[in-house]
């Protein structure tokens, strides 16, 4: 089977590329099961229920999340009524919504996706290792095929989170930086890695933003309003090839699309 991951969502700009993208992809690869992160998608912050629906009206199937998720509140009961709106699992209790779900992909196959936070660099969360091994045990027998969308600021975090479960789940792919990294590969135990997705969104900007705003707030070391950017729109992410039979990854190459916003390909 075949997974389709895509980076963080930015703003306006990257939700009006990602439906025309995503037909273009799907007539091209056929993935079987397709998986964003969304936590930038509304205006550059956060999710909304609205921006949330539109990624899914795009043809997504599960929207990941990061530690912007929080930042609009009406999301709070969305997240607890979609099953496929995922967050952090790793956030403390008690929090709105849940950090894994198991859906059917389009050939039948079960997949499990979850989501993890990282520590270093970030707010403190508990623990994503002892929380993965937590999650696996617990969906164990459930699903064949698991993808893991860990969102770190730390490259040496996730790569050490992509070892530590390595021939344990079929995939883990790395969110937040917004930046695509050069080192997809399938891991001895069968596990396709990639520190960073890269972003959906705007390139002729600071990773997604406005560029002289945050090229000001760097200068002058004073709070500086950003506003998401709008230029050089693309979509990025990787496609894996997965064996459903027992859930070593085959393949992952990185895919990059850059049809101008608004424009279907």
């Amino acid at each position: 089977m075949r997974l389709l991951c895509l980076g963080d969502v930015v703003g306006q700009a990257g939700r009006s590329l990602l439906r025309p993208a995503l037909k273009r992809l799907v007539r091209r690869h056929q993935p079987h099961l397709i998986v964003v992160n969304g936590e930038n998608a509304a205006a550059g912050a956060g999710l909304t229920p609205r921006t949330a629906d539109e990624i899914f009206r795009a043809g997504v199937d599960v929207i990941t999340s990061g530690n912007h998720i929080w930042s609009r509140r009406e999301i709070l009961p969305y997240l607890e009524t979609s099953e496929r709106l995922l967050r952090p699992a790793n956030y403390p209790d008690p929090c709105p919504g849940g950090g894994v779900c198991v859906v059917e992909a389009s050939d039948g196959t079960p997949v499990a996706v979850i989501n993890l936070i990282g520590r270093l660099f970030m707010d403190a969360v508990d623990d994503p290792f002892r929380t993965a091994d937590a999650i696996l045990d617990e969906i164990r027998g459930r699903a064949p095929v698991v993808v893991v969308d860990f969102h770190a600021e730390a490259t040496s975090e996730k790569v050490a989170l992509g070892w530590y479960l390595d021939g344990r789940v079929s995939a883990v792919v790395g969110t937040h930086t917004h930046v695509a990294t050069a080192d997809e590969r399938i891991l001895p135990g069968g596990t396709a890695y990639m520190t960073d997705l890269g972003m959906s969104g705007p390139y002729d900007s600071v990773i997604g933003v406005n560029k002289e705003a945050a090229i000001a707030r760097f200068l002058n070391q004073r709070p500086v309003r950003l506003s998401p950017a709008e230029s050089d729109v693309r979509v990025c992410g990787v496609l894996i090839e997965v064996s459903e039979a027992d859930g070593k990854a085959l393949s992952i190459a990185r895919i990059e699309e850059r049809t101008a916003a608004g424009m279907d390909g």
